[in-house]
């Protein structure tokens, strides 16, 4: 759908969307496998202190609608074409598998509904780039569900970095690792032997624009293993991670980006992405920001900014600034206690405050559009085995 058709479908709805500060905010959920499941417990028990409530739930899989329906009370529906034209929905919770993303997020801005998006915003920069187009030409607002973004510890740091406290910044790390070695396969979850395609699964609506394939299992229950569905570690770890630091470090798009890995430890896995997959980007003028992970590893590397006058640390509690041995006489160490955290409560809560009054989004379509072009540059690289860079002038990823 393009930009002018959304905005077109929006000016035809008037403004009869449009939530009032003390208004009660209609949710319907489309997309309700196990991350929605978690959102929605947790949301229901903030519901009547919050004015929200669930009115309306979406999956093509027959079960979780009934689990859906068990948990918020929300009327079921199998097609999330035939939720968004209920009226009794004013929001969105879009928690499909990635390659859906884009396609449901356009038909709900021509719906009229706002919307929380999980991450990554798109599978591809390419979705990423219309999607943002067409939000900005509607007045309605999407969140981007990177809810590390909802601690306020990275929108601090920034101001840290802006003011010169670091220094010249040049290099930044971060990693997000776990290890699967005693379960046998990564990301295996576990298959429900009562799916039946055709029965109580809609496997073509699920595939979407994917490539048409019979039915696997696998590859409903585990798509996040799979390409067509998922760019793996960089879409579904590294997109929480990259996005706090392009906030931390105000950071736009990635001048040059390499990826490597393999499947190093799960070599018979059916996994088409790799079980280990690091990723250096090279940003203008720096820094170097390096993204780390396996699934046969679990232990962490620091998080931290490094600065030519001090280094970033950020720690469970907020971070500590401590000043390099030649800057410690004319400099303190500094030490954050953070506000907020990384909770998909307080995420919403930020949504529905910017829609009821006003006022920034912790994370939205701009940021997640530059985390979505960082991490598929990784990929891509990757994927291609060669160095890839970001072209500016056409706003595009290319070969170097």
């Amino acid at each position: 759908m393009s930009t002018a058709a959304v905005a077109t479908a929006w000016t035809a709805r008037s403004y009869a969307a449009v939530i009032g500060a003390n208004d009660r905010i209609r949710v319907g959920v489309i997309g309700c496998g196990g991350m929605a499941q978690g959102h929605m417990r947790s949301l229901v028990r903030v519901r009547e202190q919050d004015n929200f409530e669930f009115t309306a739930v979406c999956d093509l899989y027959d079960k979780r609608r009934t689990i859906a329906n068990e948990i918020t009370g929300g009327k079921i529906y199998q097609r999330h074409q035939d939720l968004l034209a209920d009226q009794n929905v004013d929001y969105v919770l879009i928690a499909t598998p990635e390659h859906r993303h884009f396609d449901v997020a356009m038909d709900a801005l021509k719906a009229g509904k706002h919307i929380y998006l999980e991450k990554p915003m798109t599978r591809t920069t390419e979705e990423g780039k219309k999607l943002v187009a067409a939000v900005k030409a509607s007045p309605l607002k999407l969140q981007v569900g990177v809810q590390g973004t909802s601690d306020m510890s990275y929108i601090t740091a920034s101001k840290y970095v802006a003011d010169g406290t670091l220094g010249d910044i040049v290099m930044a790390q971060i990693d997000y690792s776990r290890n699967y070695s005693d379960e046998g396969d990564f990301w295996a979850y576990e298959i429900d032997a009562d799916a039946k395609p055709g029965v109580n699964i809609d496997w073509q609506s699920w595939l979407g624009s994917a490539p048409k394939r019979p039915y696997d299992a696998d590859r409903f229950f585990r798509w996040r293993r799979y390409w067509d569905y998922s760019n793996g570690i960089s879409s579904d770890l590294y997109i929480h991670r990259v996005t706090r630091l392009i906030k931390a470090m105000n950071l736009g798009y990635p001048e040059y980006a390499v990826g490597v890995g393999g499947k190093y430890h799960f070599k018979t896995s059916k996994a088409e992405i790799p079980d280990t997959f690091n990723i250096m980007l090279d940003y203008p003028n720096g820094p170097t920001v390096n993204l780390v992970s396996s699934m046969a590893n679990g232990e962490p590397i620091k998080h931290m900014i490094r600065g030519s006058k001090a280094t970033l640390f950020f720690t469970r509690e907020g971070f500590d600034i401590i000043p390099e041995k030649y800057m410690e006489k004319e400099m303190k160490p500094i030490n954050y206690k953070k506000e907020g955290r990384e909770d998909v409560v307080l995420h919403h809560r930020n949504l529905m405050t910017v829609i009821r009054k006003g006022g920034d989004l912790n994370c939205d379509v701009d940021l997640g559009l530059k985390a979505v072009v960082a991490c598929e540059m990784g990929t891509q690289s990757f994927r291609q085995r060669r160095y890839m860079r970001w072209d500016s002038r056409a706003q595009k990823i290319a070969k170097l």
